[in-house]
């Protein structure tokens, strides 16, 4: 089979039709130039250059053979470029898990991130809870996860905090806390109807809500439990009650909730983490870590 530098050869020859000039094109000596495209030639089995003439033309099998050269050596270089692009994570794709309290901030940032800096890379979303995210991330279908999580200890998995947002104050439009214009304190939600996150689904949720009541001595009454903040948000807004929700949240618009800030310690911030595989060898991923640490 012909190589690519006997294709190389062939077209500076055609497009010089002088092997002095098109061997010096090539930094070579002529010679060499000339016994590469006999191999060519022998390859073939036609003769592609006439050299009847004192100026060397085409023959017609060398005339029909130019634009397909031409072709495999910009396909060759095309190959070429993506593997190395490949290598440097600027082509490819990544999965990217991400769970509904992260979407309504992190998720926007880091897919611009992707679009800026890495446009050849096809970015997968997966929506799924904490622990999907981390099932996933152990057997190797999810590159990425974003969860807003306490840490994960496992010997797979490496993780660093993203982003960290405070705690606000979800009420019902029509609820006296939504006029005072000064911020809440944990003691005002004291016998108020709260609409807490369910234990076993959001599960950090539950034990961050729980910790703060706890440790200012305030007793809410928990008229129901959910998982989802979004969900939370609807029963608000329709009047059941009050929560405290990541500040992210404040994107979702319901007509009937206002948003208050409370005055709460700096433990009692949500913190979302990026986790991913120890091992994962994904160039794409590699890369998009590094611009999110950087930028």
């Amino acid at each position: 089979m012909f190589s690519l530098f006997q294709l190389n050869g062939f077209v500076a020859v055609a497009e010089e039709l002088h092997f002095g000039r098109a061997a010096e094109r090539l930094r070579m000596t002529q010679p060499p130039l000339s016994r590469q495209i006999q191999l060519l030639e022998n390859e073939l089995g036609v003769e592609l250059v006439d050299r009847s003439h004192r100026a060397i033309r085409l023959t017609r099998a060398g005339r029909a053979f130019l634009p397909e050269a031409r072709r495999l050596l910009r396909q060759a270089e095309q190959a070429a470029r993506m593997a190395r692009s490949a290598s440097t994570g600027e082509i490819g794709s990544l999965a990217l898990g991400f769970t509904a309290a992260s979407a309504y901030r992190t998720l926007g940032a880091v897919l611009g991130v992707v679009r800026k800096n890495l446009p050849g890379v096809e970015i997968i979303l997966r929506e799924m809870v904490k622990n999907e995210q981390l099932e996933a991330l152990s057997d190797g279908s999810l590159d990425l996860g974003m969860m807003v999580r306490p840490p994960v200890r496992r010997h797979d998995l490496d993780s660093r905090i993203y982003l960290r947002e405070q705690l606000v104050a979800a009420i019902p439009v029509g609820h006296a806390f939504a006029k005072s214009p000064e911020p809440l304190t944990v003691a005002d939600f004291d016998g108020e109807s709260v609409i807490m996150y369910r234990p076993a689904e959001s599960r950090y949720f539950h034990d961050l809500l729980t910790s703060i009541f706890r440790n200012a001595g305030c007793a809410p009454v928990f008229s129901h439990y959910l998982s989802q903040i979004h969900s939370v948000l609807a029963l608000v807004n329709a009047g059941f009650g009050l929560s405290l929700v990541p500040a992210g949240a404040t994107q979702l618009r319901y007509p009937e909730v206002v948003f208050r800030s409370v005055e709460l310690p700096e433990s009692s911030q949500v913190e979302l983490s990026l986790v991913w595989r120890r091992d994962n060898d994904n160039p794409a991923l590699a890369a998009l870590l590094d611009y999110l640490k950087h930028g």
